[in-house]
């Protein structure tokens, strides 16, 4: 009767561990979409009970062009990301199924990208920019968040890879696929976990990118981190507009992550590290 008892208790001190670090973890939410109906007033002299307004909304969605940041920044995540798959897939294949010379050489090299500090490239990158005609564009900042998207793509991808038996490819080739045929309709849907989930994650990265497009961007294009830039004044920062743009910026990434929930669990808890 006594285990039994301990057991019981044990059990709900658990669970109401698990609740006060869900609570603990989503509380940063909580209060930023708190702050969203303060007005600048009501700011620093209320906590929980205060007047709400919709000011806030009204003047990041309505008087601002945050609206075009946001296009911008769906363009140029989703465009990287879609790069990284149709070049970062193959070459995930290789690293895992081939052996050649330097090739962990390679790999390590092409992961190191992904780790390496922005400012340390930032500064070429704009001379180089400028030169060839591709600075304040979509191209140039598709191009240079490869060094975000791709790296990772890579990585978790090939441990999908290096997961697949060779037998499975060897069998189809007896039963008459082409390598294509083999690498479409077998291998994919085999690594679709993994490849769903870095996907995501290098769409977040992307997203929430902030040095590349405040320094390779002007006018034409414009991201929501660098647009929320534009509600700190020079004598206050305008807390609850800030909060309404980190808000709505925030949205695609967790309707994402609820839509493709079931791959990106299993994505992130199988395959994508090797001992």
């Amino acid at each position: 009767m006594n285990a039994h008892r301990l057991h019981v208790a044990g059990k709900v001190g658990r669970n109401l561990l698990l609740v006060l670090w869900t609570l603990f973890a989503l509380f940063p939410i909580f209060w930023m979409v708190l702050i969203t109906f303060k007005s600048d007033s009501q700011m620093f002299n209320t906590t929980f009970w205060f007047n709400p307004t919709f000011e806030n909304y009204e003047a990041v969605l309505f008087k601002t062009d945050y609206f075009k940041a946001f296009l911008d920044n769906i363009i140029v995540s989703a465009g990287a990301v879609l790069v990284s798959v149709v070049v970062g897939v193959p070459a995930a294949y290789a690293l895992a199924r081939f052996d050649f010379k330097k090739k962990e050489d390679l790999a390590f090299t092409i992961l190191s990208f992904k780790f390496a500090p922005e400012i340390l490239v930032i500064l070429p990158l704009f001379m180089i920019y400028q030169k060839i005609g591709v600075y304040d564009s979509y191209f140039g900042l598709i191009w240079v968040y490869q060094l975000i998207t791709m790296p990772l793509l890579i990585w978790v991808v090939r441990g999908y890879f290096e997961d697949v038996s060779v037998e499975i490819e060897q069998a189809a080739k007896l039963d008459g696929y082409r390598w294509w045929e083999i690498f479409l309709k077998i291998l994919l849907p085999l690594i679709k976990p993994g490849l769903v989930s870095s996907a995501l994650l290098a769409f977040i990265f992307a997203w929430n990118s902030f040095t590349f497009p405040l320094l390779l961007t002007s006018f034409n294009v414009e991201t929501v981190t660098v647009a929320s830039l534009k509600y700190i004044a020079s004598d206050t920062v305008h807390y609850g507009q800030m909060a309404v743009a980190a808000t709505v910026a925030a949205l695609p990434e967790v309707i994402l992550a609820l839509i493709i929930q079931k791959h990106l669990v299993r994505g992130l808890s199988f395959g994508a590290v090797k001992g």
